[in-house]
């Protein structure tokens, strides 16, 4: 049995997903967050079941490529397929919208009333049993973070299944119903795609449905065609309405009619400390200093968190590291490996780790107390400075996580111009890999207040490149339309997993490709072979922008993952304190230079996906060739100040 979570963003969908399979999908509070279903399986009273979690939408018509990739896989789904319908139980009646939409694709459902607690905190009692007889299929009161509920929603889905229990369709005006009639009887006799009934064909059809329509060109004649165009011109004509925002506006009016049947609003609270909250977070004004001062803490405590952690654990690999020397002879094949494999250790836990650890703890923080999006709307304005959608934003906030997902991402914009735009922009943040070279190395070596002003200068490359682009391809740039949560605290549990989902992906891949790169670094300077690579490479690295030339290859091996060319670097220098071997001009010039150089291999393959190659490659050259002017720049100015 295969059961599909479907809702509206901010419904919690997705932490009923890791709750039932395990941290799969990141929850983020942010469209864009979940770019493509996700499966996984779980085992319901000794059952099998197939769970998957789709993006998140706000209703069947698309209006970008995330939601078509959900609505394509709903239609798609086989007719035996259990919908879950996850609600925001405390926006009831806008989220019914999307549940009256789902009815009509005649698929077994069950409907889950998530964030019950909000919903009694706010003083409404939701009748969830006359909600179920007015629907037809099962309701159930669920709190996903707590799992509240969630045992029951899922039996609820399997007998859903198994006695094939549909929802019922509830009918709009006689005027709507006659030309919803009209439409179907038109492609009733003809073989339909599969997964479209007459009806929701019909709706469709009125809707303007480009999605739909698309998939009924090969099955309707163009007779057929004319002849419901000629019936909706009728309709409109007499209606003096767009027939799709009447079927908007019957589907609002039901929604809203069928909230006031099962709920009652009881008197209003008292005004909810988060309110005010907001008053200051929110504030045109003040909003901004709680914004850089919260970020400023956040940077803080990563870097203290690393720099008091990174020596320790350095120290100990650097006892162990003589040790190995003194037992072998350093000459040999087998050392070379050996200490290939403890640098590459070492790097992994004594460097990496003690700055990525926090800085996801601190980041799902952000996620989940609701924060992330309320950055999101301070910088909406920027956004639109630059000439960019503000939805931009969005992409550009998950950078800061990893430059993959950022890139997948752009989905949620409109047009391919500012998708292009917004995704070369991505390769420009310091994601959590490139984090970690700039505390291990400038702010551990330099100042903390160094690693700040290198954020500070990248939002100005970032904010100056985007007006470039917008520039040469200007476009007007639509407002940002973003569902604000509510302030909620995070659960310990939850923060545990999400931050080790994001750690996993170092342990398990990033990890073991650092201490491989490692060994074939020491195993290549073992047989002379680092060498003339250095020197093919020292015209660039060493003549132009000014690093030592051992350094060459650490940037070669930085484009497969980030964190590797300052794991390496430490193996090329041959120590780990930096400043005996390089300048700090230098190290802020490498740390510069390597952080933006050019996307890791993953992101660079993130973006031929969705942009093409070309765009992909030209992304990619920009990049490069902008960044070493810019280094060479600070080859000379740099010593001024460090």
């Amino acid at each position: 049995m295969r059961l599909v979570l479907v809702g509206q963003p901010n419904s919690g969908k997705s932490t009923i997903f890791n709750a039932v399979v395990g941290y799969r999908s990141l929850s983020a509070n942010l469209p864009g967050s979940t770019i493509d279903y996700t499966h996984g399986r779980a085992e319901i009273d000794g059952h099998g079941i197939e769970v998957v979690d789709v993006p998140g939408i706000y209703s069947l018509q698309v209006s970008n490529e995330v939601e078509r990739t959900a609505v394509e896989f709903l239609l798609d789904a086989d007719p035996d397929t259990v919908l879950v319908n996850v609600i925001d139980a405390s926006v009831l009646a806008r989220s019914l919208e999307l549940t009256l939409q789902l009815a009509e694709l005649r698929r077994p459902m069950v409907v889950a009333l998530n964030m019950s607690d909000e919903v009694r905190r706010k003083g409404v009692a939701i009748d969830a049993g006359r909600l179920a007889g007015k629907l037809g299929v099962p309701v159930v009161e669920t709190v996903g973070r707590s799992g509240e509920g969630i045992l029951e929603l899922f039996r609820a889905a399997q007998r859903a299944g198994r006695e094939r229990l549909v929802p019922a369709v509830l009918p709009g005006p006689a005027h709507v119903e006659r030309l919803l009639a009209e439409l179907a009887e038109i492609v009733r006799g003809r073989a339909l795609p599969a997964g479209l009934a007459p009806r929701l064909v019909a709706i469709k059809l009125l809707e303007c449905d480009a999605c739909v329509r698309g998939r009924l060109a090969a099955h309707l004649t163009e007779a057929d065609f004319a002849a419901i165009a000629a019936r909706l011109a009728e309709f409109e004509a007499a209606t003096e309405q767009k027939a799709e925002f009447v079927m908007s506006a019957v589907r609002h009016n039901l929604a809203f009619e069928l909230f006031e049947a099962v709920a009652k609003v009881g008197p209003a609270p008292a005004k909810d400390l988060r309110l005010k909250l907001d008053e200051l977070l929110m504030h045109p004004v003040l909003g901004y200093v709680f914004l850089f001062a919260i970020l400023a803490a956040m940077f803080a405590a990563v870097f203290r968190f690393g720099s008091a952690l990174e020596p320790l654990f350095l120290g100990w690999f650097d006892r162990f590291d003589a040790w190995l020397a003194g037992q072998l002879d350093t000459a040999a094949l087998g050392y070379a490996v050996l200490h290939g494999l403890v640098t590459g250790l070492a790097g992994g836990i004594g460097i990496v780790v003690p700055y990525l650890l926090p800085f996801f703890v601190v980041l799902a923080l952000l996620e989940d107390t609701g924060y992330l999006p309320r950055i999101a709307f301070l910088t909406d304005n920027l956004m639109h400075r630059i000439g960019l959608h503000g939805l931009s934003v969005v992409p550009i906030l998950l950078g800061y996580g990893c430059s993959v997902p950022a890139v997948l991402a752009t989905r949620i914009l409109p047009s391919r111009r500012d998708r292009l735009i917004t995704a070369a922009l991505t390769t420009l943040v310091p994601c959590s890999a490139r984090m970690t070279i700039i505390f291990g190395l400038v702010a551990f070596f330099l100042s903390w207040q160094a690693a700040v002003f290198l954020y500070v200068a990248n939002l100005l490359l970032i904010g100056l490149a985007g007006r470039v682009l917008s520039r040469l391809w200007p476009e007007g740039s639509p407002g940002m339309i973003l569902e604000i949560p509510r302030y909620r605290l995070p659960g310990l549990r939850t923060l545990a997993r999400k931050t080790w989902f994001r750690l996993r992906e170092f342990v398990v891949i990033a990890w073991p490709i650092v201490i491989a790169g490692s060994v074939v670094l020491e195993v290549l300077d073992h047989c002379g072979s680092a060498e003339p690579i250095n020197r093919f490479l020292a015209p660039y690295t060493a003549g132009l922008l000014g690093f030592p030339p051992a350094v060459g290859i650490t940037l070669l091996f930085g484009i497969l993952r980030k964190e590797m060319a300052l794991v390496l670097l430490f193996a090329v220098l041959g120590t780990a304190h930096v400043p005996s071997v390089m300048t700090l001009a230098q190290i802020f010039g490498y740390t510069f230079f390597v952080t933006f150089y050019v996307p890791c291999l993953a992101t660079f393959a993130a973006l031929a996906r969705e942009l093409g190659w070309k765009a992909a490659v030209a992304i990619t050259l920009v990049t490069l060739s902008t960044v070493t002017v810019l280094t060479v720049g600070l080859r000379f100015v740099a010593p001024l100040f460090v």
